[in-house]
């Protein structure tokens, strides 16, 4: 039974006992199964539009990780259980412009430059230096 019909249930039981609007108990009761009523109609309107709302929210969700799967891959190395992304290090960039965070794996680093996804901004990685560091030790 919803809050409506309750509501209903209770006028009916009111109803039943012959209220009459002359007396001041009769007129007080009345009165709340009338703001009573109006209360649970206006409930019901919000249940129904956040329900509403709630549905679109979830599409929207499901829309926005359509387009991260598009633009950043249809994988998530936080999930995956299979050992090999383990090993793999991971570096995390900032844009100078955008001030963007992105991580990136060597694999990208090596290839010398991409361009940064919030803003279009090319970033390039100079590893001259890294080869010496490494004959050093």
């Amino acid at each position: 039974m919803n809050i409506t019909e309750k509501v209903s249930y209770i006028k009916g039981l009111a109803e039943g006992l012959k209220l009459e609007e002359s007396t001041k108990e009769g007129k007080i009761l009345l009165a709340i199964l009338d703001v009573l009523n109006d209360m649970a109609y206006q409930i019901e309107d919000i249940d129904s539009d956040l329900n509403d709302i709630a549905d679109v929210v979830g599409d929207l969700d499901e829309a926005v990780l359509d387009i991260e799967d598009e633009v950043y891959g249809d994988h998530d190395d936080d999930d995956c259980d299979c050992g090999c992304c383990d090993d793999e290090d991971l570096y995390e960039i900032t844009c100078p412009k955008c001030d963007n965070s992105i991580t990136v794996d060597f694999d990208v680093i090596a290839a010398g430059g991409i361009l940064c996804p919030n803003c279009g901004e090319p970033l390039e990685f100079d590893l001259s230096g890294l080869e010496e560091d490494i004959d050093e030790d």
